[in-house]
């Protein structure tokens, strides 16, 4: 059994001690960290661990998200939200503790089974909702829904994970050389984050509709060369009609998701309960919503700036860190 006594760039193996956990599997990677199985020798259960990348530590936006995560997880019970047990610190590391929850990601069962018929893709999506305005309600906005950070277990529940780029009540805005202006997932992200703002419980109803769309279209709405023309899109684009890009599909629920990506949060659903109902009652859908999706809308010029001064901040940082991890490898 290895100690890890002080933390390498490496990834954690398989039978490594990492403070009171031993490591039993690597789970996944990403949100600049890394995720194992592990059993919690002190109190003799099986956990998830999430152990940042070296190079967070000492990048103050992303290490506040990383801290920010717990204590937005551990004010949380509902099935649909992965439980935070614990944090620490070993060897100057940080380490956040969760649930271990058996199950494959939703990206997983988009890859294996999507297209999927309304009757699959609603009844998950409903309990994602229902999670989510659990979370709405205690003043926590998820920003960054999407397949990856949704486990379905073998029961069919879906449990939300990663809060790193949470938005509470209490929390103040975290900006590091502008890195955070656009924060989300191309794919996911809805037109107010691709603008810079904050965003809010809409938000999440935005990328929630985009996920429900990928399940029963087998694509996302939106999709690109880079992620600066999938930006561009959720700004400038207009969502192909669902109901038109996989036979089989209502105009109804074709509706309810279009109402989903309007651009303009007011004229989404103001909540993820209004949301649940329309797809419990597919048929109250308003169907000249479909027209109005297909009618092109003008977008200020600004919008489009910003979109391409987003690109041009976020690939001067990555060129500065990239040059940062360099200078570190060769210095002696």
């Amino acid at each position: 059994m290895n100690s890890y006594a002080i933390m390498s760039a490496d990834m954690l193996q398989i039978g490594d001690q990492f403070d009171r956990f031993q490591i039993q599997a690597h789970l996944a990677q990403g949100g600049m960290s890394d995720i194992y199985r592990a059993f919690d020798v002190l109190h003799q259960r099986e956990v998830a661990l999430k152990v940042p990348e070296q190079s967070i530590i000492g990048d103050p936006a992303q290490y506040e998200r990383f801290q920010r995560e717990l204590e937005v997880m551990k004010t949380l019970r509902h099935p649909a939200i992965l439980r935070g047990i614990d944090s620490g610190k070993y060897n100057r590391t940080p380490y956040l503790v969760t649930e271990f929850v058996e199950g494959q990601s939703l990206r997983q069962l988009i890859e294996s089974r999507a297209p999927m018929p309304p009757e699959q893709a609603i009844p998950i999506i409903c309990k994602i909702a229902d999670g989510m305005a659990y979370c709405h309600d205690h003043g926590v906005v998820h920003r960054d829904l999407k397949p990856e950070n949704i486990l379905i277990t073998a029961e069919g529940q879906p449990v939300i994970m990663d809060f790193g780029l949470a938005l509470t009540k209490s929390a103040r805005r975290v900006t590091y050389s502008n890195l955070s202006a656009a924060m989300g997932t191309p794919d996911y992200m809805a037109p107010e984050q691709v603008d810079g703002k904050r965003g809010d419980a809409r938000t999440d109803i935005y990328a929630l509709g985009t996920i429900l769309y990928e399940m029963l279209a087998g694509k996302t709405p939106f999709t690109g060369d880079n992620n600066l023309a999938v930006m561009a899109l959720h700004l400038n684009g207009v969502a192909p009609r669902l109901d038109r890009e996989r036979a089989g599909i209502s105009p109804q629920i074709a509706a309810i998701v279009a109402r989903c990506l309007r651009r303009e949060p007011d004229d989404r659903y103001p909540d993820m309960r209004a949301l649940i109902d329309a797809l419990n009652h597919p048929e109250t859908a308003d169907l000249a919503l479909l027209e109005q999706a297909s009618a092109p809308q003008s977008v200020p010029l600004w919008r489009l700036q910003v979109v391409r001064a987003i690109g041009i901040s976020v690939l001067v940082m990555l060129a500065i860190v990239a040059l940062a991890l360099v200078l570190q490898a060769i210095r002696p």
